[in-house]
């Protein structure tokens, strides 16, 4: 038969089906990796480069957390936009442009002369991350079916997520101690620039999805969460007193509010409400941002913990994490061998526990405690429990979606990854500046904070595991209970 003929009896296959066919598992897997890294790593990189950035264009201190916060919010704002946009325009188009975004954003960041370009730049980092991140995810849903492949790919992404940060901690040190915090950012250019080559070799363009923005939607969700996650970062440094967070808050919640009304409404939502159906994701968006909050917390204080407490360089503080991106690499690798034999649910539960029985660990924490037995070990068990703990997340976060909806899923996905980080932080940093008291020595004083903080995220952990277990494990386990009797009835009848 020509390419020309087809049998008028057969199902003719999309240009995007057949590509996808012919696809190498392993190179659409190491593309979509490499580019979620690329995100993963700036975030932590851009931490411990702060010290650098603030002496070398002339921060201000509180015009410093500026090096963050346009990134976040330009990311948590715009991540529903970017994953919707991916549905309509395809997910292959989106990847490249959100990569392509991000290396520019990144090279410019690379290249500031001021304060104010670097802010700008890192806002453009934040749109091209918005882009990116959703259809990385998507594209990984699409690729992969659900079932062994997809959970050894989820597993992949969810050590990215973990390991890549301990690693960018590392990285920024290394980079900012001996070369400089821009080279940081200069190394996003090369990789970058491989990953769009490799998108348009490698992945096949998506089926567009005929219809139209929702406008509406898109507006208030952008700048609903916008200003929602403004006024949480606000109150870190302005309080929660503060007119100026009080009226960003109500602007946010109002315009979520109207965001909601406007979805269940529209013919072609933005956010599908029917994502909420289901019990298991709507549990793993809430303990992913109760999760995320509490680790975000962990890493902001315990750096500075080390660095201010016990003295380390930006490149020992570094490496003091190092035994925690071990226990967390090895664990998260041996996911879907967990995954066949506990089940999601049971290993997502059991990961909780482990990081919270580390986090209540670490929070004990106080001015002499030695760096091996306070601080590295407890650790080790928070690397374990993340390992554990991201990849089943992910995992119940895109269960059971359709094609049509894996854009949007991946999109709550982070939205809850971002959101959930802004959003812990701003609380434990509260809690932060409320604890201790100013008669104390620094050191001291600093402890007793970053102790209560921690605490703090250990509650959040807490919370994401009774979630857990009200709405992911119990169903699971019920579901499964009448089937058993069923099974026995019909051994008796034959």
């Amino acid at each position: 038969m020509s390419p020309e003929t087809k049998d008028p009896g057969s199902t003719v296959m999309s240009a995007a089906t057949c590509a996808h066919d012919h696809a190498h598992p392993t190179a659409v897997l190491v593309i979509i990796l490499a580019s979620y890294l690329m995100i993963v790593l700036d975030i932590a990189v851009a931490i411990t480069a702060l010290p650098e950035i603030h002496t070398g264009l002339g921060f201000s201190d509180t015009g410093l957390s500026w090096v963050q916060n346009a990134y976040t919010l330009a990311f948590g704002g715009l991540l529903l936009l970017g994953a919707r946009s991916g549905d309509i325009l395809g997910r292959r188009r989106m990847f490249v442009l959100g990569v392509g975004v991000f290396t520019v954003a990144s090279l410019a960041v690379g290249l500031a002369p001021s304060a104010v370009w670097l802010v700008g730049a890192r806002a453009l980092q934040g749109v091209g991350a918005a882009i990116l991140a959703p259809s990385t995810l998507a594209l990984l849903t699409s690729y992969f079916p659900e079932g062994r492949e997809r959970t050894r790919a989820v597993a992949y992404y969810g050590a990215v997520a973990g390991v890549g940060a301990s690693l960018g901690l590392v990285l920024g040190g290394v980079l900012t101690t001996y070369i400089s915090w821009r080279f940081a950012f200069f190394i996003n250019v090369p990789i970058g620039i491989a990953m769009m080559l490799a998108a348009q070799h490698y992945l096949a363009e998506s089926d567009r999805r005929p219809g139209r923005f929702d406008l509406a939607g898109a507006i208030s969700s952008t700048v609903g969460m916008t200003a929602l996650v403004y006024g949480i970062v606000n109150s870190a440094t302005a309080g929660w007193g503060d007119s100026v967070t009080i009226m960003a808050l109500l602007a946010g919640i109002l315009l979520l509010v109207f965001f909601v009304l406007n979805e269940s409404r529209t013919e072609q939502p933005i956010m599908p409400l029917r994502l909420f159906a289901s019990r298991e994701r709507s549990g793993a968006y809430a303990a992913r941002i109760l999760f995320l909050g509490a680790m975000l917390g962990f890493w902001f204080f315990i750096t500075q913990f080390l660095q201010v407490v016990d003295g380390f360089s930006p490149l020992e503080a570094g490496l003091a994490f190092f035994p925690m991106t071990v226990a967390n690499f090895v664990v998260a690798v041996i996911v879907p061998q967990l995954t066949r034999k506990y089940g999601n649910g049971p290993l997502l539960a059991g990961g909780l526990l482990v990081t919270l029985i580390g986090m209540f660990w670490l929070s004990r924490l106080s001015a002499d405690t030695a760096y091996v037995t306070g601080i590295a070990l407890p650790m080790i068990l928070i690397g374990a429990g993340q390992g554990a703990t991201l990849g089943p997340l992910t995992a119940s976060g895109i269960a059971g979606v359709t094609k049509e909806d894996a854009g949007a899923a991946s999109g709550l996905v982070n939205v809850a990854h971002q959101l959930g980080g802004s959003l812990g932080l701003g609380i434990l940093v509260t809690v932060f500046a409320a604890a201790g008291t100013v008669a104390m020595a620094p050191a001291e004083l600093l402890a007793v904070r970053v102790g209560a903080s921690l605490t703090a995220g250990t509650v959040m952990l807490g919370l994401a595991f009774v979630i857990v277990i009200v709405w992911i494990v119990r169903p699971g386990i019920v579901q499964k209970g009448p089937a058993l009797p069923e099974i026995a009835k019909n051994q008796e009848g034959e």
